[in-house]
């Protein structure tokens, strides 16, 4: 089985320091030119709301980013492709000592992250990066480009596999996914998120997730009957029979799939399963089950697919469908109503070298949910008795004074932890002066670890609709400090720095 040192990334790329978007290498390029190329600045990556109108979201796709850093250097052909890049003008988009530099480039930032299956909420830095203000501005579009949406992904998996009450899900969405990288990136982020297998074989192969499939209609097409192909089929895959039923007509099909499963019986094997991928679900999977019971096939599960999503399984389970697993594609990979989680990278600190005091940087908005939180956050999670109560971003200078969050959309609402409440900082060193520190798990500890997770945040919270706000504040001096930096801003009509 590969493991977690083999990525898809740089199995197929080598370097992906070009993956980015050229304002980015375009800002480089200027800081360079101004002198401020290695000034000391902190960038942190979060999102403003949970996605899928859910009450929590699960971290992920930091082990791919650990693959990019690992392995980021500009190539010979990436700083040579740069350097022929022109304007309109006809003159050469980057200076020359910007491709100079690019030729020699080398990471130097500490970073430190979330890590994956660790579930998080609005505000919440999943990653910080701090070192020379090129590289951290360098950095931004892959990084986006990776956690995005495998966190996306890995949430919807989770709230798909929280409908089904533990059933088994199959994800089976790479011939929908948005391409080939897409598709790769979903199955690693839907079995973190709690799918028990993939279709995707590339995927079985590359992270070591298991694979599950069955037929397709094609197969039965190519028979002169529905029960000369069952039969074929049962006899070339006997350990692994799970029969199509609806090419034809449903109830006829689980009819000749009980043909199938009861001559397989007779010689010893057994036919796993069926599988309903059109029409009424709870309806049809209901008569199936009886059929299959009354003909002595109560080990043959049912199963089915057709476009899926957690509501709608949620909805097939209230009304008391026979399934007892669950083929998701379409919905699950794509992450299908919402497309994308819409977390950003923002400057938050700034200082002129490495012994000067951090400035503190704010953005300032109309909008009060896109205001920044100034500084170098932690994220601090308190729990009691087994269960999580909620999260405190502090910043790393001012550290926690007490156990107080307040709101940072609402100063009116607080929340106050027990001094001898028990927590954990969620942030961990990944890389240090461009050396990476952290041993990535299995992405089997990863999966597992999420469920962990979940089962610590009250039931409310995970609900699929109208969840529970899980509490996450600002810590009060911060809290304070954003507030006054705000004030400042507004009353210069520019952005101040403290």
């Amino acid at each position: 089985m590969t493991t977690h040192h083999q990525s898809f990334y740089t199995e197929k790329y080598g370097s992906l320091a070009l993956l980015t978007d050229l304002y980015e290498l375009t800002m480089a390029d200027g800081f360079l030119q101004c002198g401020i190329g290695q000034r000391e600045t902190t960038f942190e990556m979060f999102f403003r709301k949970n996605p899928f109108k859910g009450g929590y979201t699960v971290a992920a796709g930091l082990e791919p980013v650990v693959e990019v850093l690992r392995n980021f250097r500009f190539s010979k052909e990436d700083v040579d492709y740069l350097a022929s890049i022109d304007t309109p003008s006809g003159r050469l988009l980057f200076s020359k000592e910007f491709i100079e530099y690019l030729r020699g480039f080398k990471l130097t930032a500490d970073i430190d992250a979330i890590p994956e299956g660790t579930v998080v909420f609005p505000q919440e830095p999943l990653i910080r990066v701090t070192g020379p203000i090129i590289e951290c501005q360098i950095l931004e579009t892959i990084l986006l480009t990776i956690l995005n949406f495998e966190t996306l992904i890995a949430t919807k998996a989770a709230r798909v596999c929280q409908a089904t009450g533990g059933e088994p899900v199959l994800e089976f969405g790479l011939r929908r996914a948005q391409g080939i990288d897409g598709g790769m990136a979903a199955s690693r982020a839907s079995y973190i998120g709690g799918v028990a297998a993939t279709s995707n074989a590339l995927a079985g192969r590359i992270y070591g997730i298991p694979v599950k499939g069955t037929h397709a209609h094609s197969w039965v097409m190519c028979f002169d009957s529905e029960l000369e192909s069952f039969t074929a089929y049962a006899k070339v895959m006997p350990h692994n029979a799970v029969l199509l039923v609806d090419t034809y007509d449903t109830l006829n099909g689980v009819k000749n799939a009980i043909k199938v499963g009861l001559a397989m019986k007779a010689e010893g094997k057994k036919l796993s399963g069926i599988r309903l991928d059109s029409g009424d679900l709870a309806y049809l999977s209901q008569e199936a089950r009886k059929m299959l019971d009354a003909a002595g096939l109560k080990e043959t599960i049912v199963m089915a697919s057709n476009d899926l999503d957690e509501h709608i399984i949620e909805s097939l389970k209230q009304q008391g469908a026979a399934i007892v697993c669950w083929g998701v594609g379409t919905k699950l990979v794509t992450g299908n109503d919402q497309p994308a989680l819409g977390g950003v990278y923002k400057l938050t600190a700034m200082r002129k070298d490495k012994e000067a005091p951090w400035e503190y940087k704010v953005k300032v908005s109309e909008q009060r949910i896109k205001i920044t939180n100034p500084g170098r956050h932690q994220v601090r999670r308190y729990f009691n008795n087994g269960l999580y109560e909620g999260d405190a971003i502090y910043d790393l200078s001012l550290g926690m004074e007490g156990a107080t969050i307040l709101d940072p959309l609402d100063e009116t609402r607080h929340k106050d932890f027990s001094k001898e409440a028990t927590f954990k900082d969620l942030l961990v060193p990944i890389m240090r002066s461009g050396e990476i520190v952290y041993t990535c798990p299995e992405l089997t500890e990863v999966r597992a670890h999420l469920q962990e997770e979940l089962a610590r945040f009250h039931g409310s919270i995970k609900r699929l609709i109208n969840p529970h706000e899980y509490p996450v504040g600002l810590e009060q001096k911060l809290f304070h400090l954003k507030k006054e930096l705000i004030m400042k801003a507004r009353s210069h009509g520019q952005e101040h720095d403290r």
